[in-house]
């Protein structure tokens, strides 16, 4: 057995091997690859593919896990080269991409159609590609929900309820989320955001942990104010809606104008500053998914809680995503490969996900384990699944070319969070900019 996690610094080395298809000594051995972005599930996926390899003899399993922040610009690359990993998760934003370009293995043919039936039917809709399904769920999320330190909220008089049921809105005088933020908010001399001696470049602990992130902030709040972020089919962005604006007006003045989140030069190019802000004890409410249920449980050494998100003008908004592992047309070893993508698929595979609560299994039959999991640790996931009681999740983004538009729409927005561009006019910028590679 050869499990070893790969990370940012070998992934070149990781794309020559698989480009060179190596084989053992003898010449019989499958090396093949996994590339995931998920430090702990890459920790029980060890745990999964080492009873794997004790099944299936003669093929070795490598773990590559690639910082989110690098992930999909080198897989592209890799792929598109006709190397890359053997599997590796895609998420609904760049899923068309590699479908259409024939670099996924049609699980509808690899597997048999009647595979899907074990997973959730969400995910198997998300990754649909001409009606064949071409990756095998591996994670579902519930809805967003926010992670509470305790402490911090009872020093400021806040509780968990005034949170959930509070709403944000584009009128200040309608506005019940702002004032707990400010309340949440101090800076090193005591003083909270609302009062006028507080200094905002001296800062404590935050309040909130609004920033440049797709899932739980910027979807939630265009979702809530009853706007979009791409028309129906992906193919064209929308910020310049009118509710689209108002979202994005207030989440960048959280930022920049009332100073209850972290300044964008720290989160713009760090998606994990703000958890790790919280973990830290320095903010009070991270609005995050399910799958950093086990970061935070595994490293808070304070007393947390969860809550449902705030609403907006348009009430509770939320996406809830999949994620899939998908199979490389460009692999060396297409039989280890399908064995490896049918092991994942299985609940035998999936358990183990489940048993450790790292993620929400997109395995039915795997899911009452992950359940289990946390009622042991006395962790309340229920807000995350209660928020999607009763409404539609918001759209994941989806869309052939979101990749290309991604690239050239970043710039001008993270200017937008930075301050430095008004949020009309930048989002514009970034609206023009993913136009001109739709």
């Amino acid at each position: 057995m050869n499990i070893r996690k790969i990370t940012a610094a070998l992934v070149a080395g990781a794309a020559a091997l698989a480009l060179a298809g190596c084989t053992s000594a003898g010449g019989d051995e499958a090396k093949i690859t996994l590339r995931l972005w998920d430090e702990k599930v890459a920790d029980v996926y060890e745990e999964s593919i080492a009873a794997f390899e004790d099944a299936n003899p003669g093929i070795d399993v490598e773990l590559n896990v690639v910082p989110w922040s690098d992930y999909f610009t080198t897989l592209r690359s890799e792929v598109g080269s006709g190397g890359g990993d053997d599997l590796f998760w895609l998420n609904g934003a760049y899923f068309e991409d590699y479908a259409a370009a024939g670099s996924l293995v049609n699980i509808d043919d690899a597997l048999g159609k009647n595979a899907r039936e074990g997973w959730a039917e969400s995910a198997v809709q998300q990754y649909l590609y001409e009606d064949a399904l071409y990756g095998v769920p591996q994670l579902t999320d519930g809805g967003t929900g926010l992670y509470l330190n305790s402490e911090l909220l009872a020093d400021a008089g806040v509780t968990a309820e005034e949170l959930s049921n509070a709403a944000w809105n584009p009128d200040p005088e309608k506005d019940t989320l702002l004032p707990l933020l400010q309340k949440l908010t101090i800076d090193e001399n005591g003083n909270n955001a609302a009062s006028p001696d507080f200094d905002p470049k001296r800062v404590k602990t935050y309040g909130y942990s609004a920033a440049l992130e797709l899932q739980n902030i910027q979807l939630n709040y265009i979702a809530s104010n009853g706007g979009t972020y791409q028309n129906e089919d992906g193919s064209k962005l929308t910020f310049t809606e009118p509710k689209t604006v108002e979202a994005y007006q207030y989440i960048v003045d959280l930022i920049n104008k009332y100073h209850v989140a972290p300044p964008a030069e720290s989160t713009n190019d760090d998606g994990d500053y703000t958890r790790e802000l919280f973990l830290q004890g320095k903010l009070a409410v991270f609005q995050s998914g399910t799958y950093n249920l086990a970061q935070v449980n595994d490293n808070a050494d304070f007393e947390w809680q969860t809550a449902e998100i705030p609403a907006g003008p348009a009430g509770k908004g939320t996406t809830a995503p999949a994620v899939i592992v998908a199979g490389n047309t460009n692999s060396k070893y297409p039989e280890a490969q399908q064995k490896l993508l049918e092991w994942l698929g299985s609940t035998e595979g999936a358990k183990y996900i489940a048993d450790s609560g790292a993620a929400i299994p997109a395995v039915t039959d795997a899911r009452a384990d992950y359940d289990a999991y946390w009622q042991e640790q006395g962790v309340d996931t229920s807000p995350f699944f209660t928020v999607l009681e009763g409404r539609e999740p918001f759209p994941p983004v989806i869309g052939k070319n979101y990749g290309a538009q991604a690239e050239a729409f970043t710039p001008p927005l993270k200017e937008v969070f930075l301050g430095k561009t008004p949020v009309k006019e930048g989002l514009q910028k970034a609206q023009d900019a993913a136009d001109k590679v739709a």
